[in-house]
């Protein structure tokens, strides 16, 4: 079976031309979605970027039905994507760069790396406790791949991990926490790390009640979407001292001069950069590559979150 996709870099182009099974009919073409197609049919088009800033060509005049994206979450993409058209994530790309930042960031501030940093900037030998990683307990929002990748991370951390998710249950041998348990949880967590996807649902998850209810000195992390937090509850915690956040997604992004965010103390902030490593290319590389080959196979593409 004959298929056309269409890549927006001529990297993505070559990686993927050198790793395309020789027997199958597939055709790559560059395109960035801006002017003319560069030809009458496509069968899988892959966008630089999607959301609800990034429109979307004219996929239909292309016969085009199916959208393979570079990101794990897709909240905004249904605004813009057309009618009749599927769209996959890049589940299996993200989530062991996102996990590894996550205990980065856990470990960077529950062992007061920061603070330690800045006296070998002045020089100065200084020997501060911290509260570390061991017996600590993380109430983790999210329990999905990148949740999952976390917690396996986490496993030799000697943690008290308390997963959490839409619905409870037993999955693999772990009990998970059902979301309206979560009042119940947040008085006994050392650390509240989020790992949900972005949307109406998780707007503002984390509000002023979320924050009043955990502990004094208590960590929270976000490596989901910004806007899961109430930036303005957040600051108001962080200004009376009585919680600090590691992070990687925040509200607004990026992050304006002059935010409180930047100054304040207990604030750790890395710029959304979760899935930016060296593992990134490959990976999705690899993505494009199994997509293409089932389309040319008759196959249905994995990981299909939107469905035509």
């Amino acid at each position: 079976m004959s298929i056309v996709v269409s890549l927006p870099t001529q990297e993505l182009v070559d990686d993927v031309t050198a790793r395309l099974d020789p027997a199958l009919d597939i055709d790559l073409v560059l395109w960035d979605g801006t002017g003319e197609a560069p030809c009458e049919h496509i069968d899988m088009y892959v966008p630089a970027a999607v959301g609800p800033t990034h429109a979307m060509p004219d996929l239909g005049a292309v016969g085009c039905h199916f959208v393979q994206g570079s990101a794990i979450g897709f909240d905004g993409v249904e605004q813009t994507l057309p009618h009749g058209v599927s769209y996959a994530n890049a589940a299996s790309v993200h989530e062991t760069a996102t996990a590894e930042l996550t205990v980065a960031l856990l470990l960077e501030a529950q062992r007061r790396l920061p603070e330690f940093l800045e006296l070998q900037r002045l020089g100065q030998w200084h020997m501060m406790g911290c509260p570390g990683l061991a017996d600590r307990r993380i109430v983790m929002l999210g329990y999905g791949g990148v949740g999952k990748a976390i917690a396996q991370r986490l496993a030799g951390f000697e943690v008290d991990l308390v997963p959490v998710a839409h619905t409870a249950r037993v999955q693999d041998g772990v009990q998970v926490h059902a979301m309206e348990e979560v009042p119940d949880l947040l008085p006994g967590a050392d650390i509240l790390l989020n790992a949900l996807p972005g949307g109406p649902a998780t707007h503002h998850l984390i509000d002023d009640a979320v924050l009043s209810a955990l502990p004094d000195g208590a960590l929270v992390c976000n490596i989901g979407r910004g806007p899961t937090v109430d930036t303005d509850a957040l600051v108001a915690h962080l200004r009376r001292g009585r919680i600090r956040v590691a992070s990687d997604v925040w509200d607004p992004e990026p992050l304006p001069a002059g935010h409180p965010l930047w100054s304040l103390d207990g604030v750790i902030i890395t710029p959304h950069i979760g899935g930016l490593s060296d593992a990134l290319k490959p990976r999705m590389t690899r993505l494009l590559v199994r997509q293409a080959e089932r389309l040319a196979r008759g196959e249905e593409p994995v990981n299909i979150v939107l469905q035509a």
